[in-house]
């Protein structure tokens, strides 16, 4: 089992009410071990038994079936999360307003050109492999970039994660 850094997208936003004690239990339930959560939006910290893909589709499901709603599971390790803090391509005036925002897959080249042609005023935005760097001018609560621009526009759900989180999640990950 190697550790996980596990993303939950849209939890303890509207409706999707997901108490971090509960998430651990489940995730333990599902034969995790090392698990840990970081604030309430959706950061689990775990080293899923076997094959982690097969993991991320379990804890959707045993969400869902607890909770009655989905929500996309996007795991990394600290390696490919460090790579994509590593890679992001903006200049980084405060953390808060840049993020990584992690994709479930990778785009189609069509629609990442497409997106990143796309006008969205004074916010930046940057597809490189599976993950989607973004500046925000005025903070994300305040952009047109939202996440159903997002999902629309690659094609792909994700989650983001503004780079005080990442450094944290990356911290608590041991790397």
């Amino acid at each position: 089992m190697s550790r996980r850094i596990v993303l939950i997208r849209a939890v303890n936003v509207g409706g999707a009410k997901l108490p971090m004690v509960e998430l651990r239990q489940i995730a333990a339930d599902l034969g995790a071990g090392e698990v840990s959560t970081y604030i309430a939006s959706g950061n689990l910290l775990c080293s899923p038994p076997a094959d982690p893909e097969r993991f991320d589709r379990a804890l959707e499901t045993a969400m869902e079936e607890r909770y009655g709603w989905f929500r996309e599971v996007i795991s990394r390790t600290p390696e490919q999360v460090r790579a994509a803090l590593d890679a992001h391509p903006f200049d980084v005036v405060e953390d808060k307003y840049s993020y990584v925002y992690f994709l479930t897959g990778e785009p189609a080249p069509d629609k990442v050109t497409a997106f990143e042609r796309t006008d969205f005023g004074d916010d930046v935005a940057r597809v490189i492999g599976s993950d989607l760097h973004i500046r925000y001018a005025d903070g994300a609560g305040r952009s047109p970039l939202t996440a159903p621009v997002i999902a629309r526009g690659l094609g792909v759900q994700g989650t983001g994660r503004n780079l005080r989180t990442v450094r944290k999640l990356l911290e608590l990950a041991g790397s």
